[in-house]
């Protein structure tokens, strides 16, 4: 199963690992560990200044996959521009449900927590947790859609800014 994972994800390949966001494959290395060799993905997430080592051969159950295609990138844009979805449960549940979306991995899960913590202008102000959760969702969403259309980060920010403000259509 080692040698299939190593076929999927090469050196210098952006991943997406479900619990950090993007990174970038460093190497592959090889690490005795309990006295097993283990073929290893070392994966650097730069902005956070961290390197994470995933066995090649449970990669796919720790959910490390590919950067989402252009397609998914359209469909977590058309999902930013719909309407908040705000559930009426207790804050505690929604932040619950709101961290399992940012920690999914999924592109359009994370677009909609931007979306329903989004707060336009009018609106009435942020709690400290809502502010969190919807900055790390946001800044999830925007490394990623910035890897995928090979941008900076700040571009990515001012589609998504456009996006939520309204001033794109």
């Amino acid at each position: 199963m080692s040698k299939s994972r190593k076929s999927d994800f090469r050196p210098n390949d952006y991943v997406v690992y479900p619990a950090h966001g993007v990174g970038r494959i460093v190497s592959i290395e090889e690490q005795e560990v309990a006295g097993f060799k283990l073929e290893l993905f070392v994966i650097s997430f730069e902005k956070d200044k961290m390197t994470l080592r995933v066995p090649t051969n449970k990669a796919t159950e720790a959910g490390l996959r590919a950067l989402a295609t252009p397609d998914v990138v359209a469909q977590a844009m058309k999902t930013l521009r719909g309407k908040a979805k705000i559930k009426k449960a207790m804050w505690s549940r929604r932040a619950q449900e709101y961290e399992q979306k940012i920690n999914s991995g999924d592109l359009v899960a994370i677009a909609e927590v931007v979306r329903d913590l989004h707060r336009a202008d009018d609106q009435r102000e942020q709690s400290y947790s809502e502010r969190q959760l919807y900055e790390a969702a946001r800044e999830r969403l925007t490394r990623e859609i910035a890897a995928v259309a090979g941008r900076d980060e700040v571009s990515a920010a001012k589609e998504i800014d456009e996006v939520l403000f309204g001033r794109a259509a």
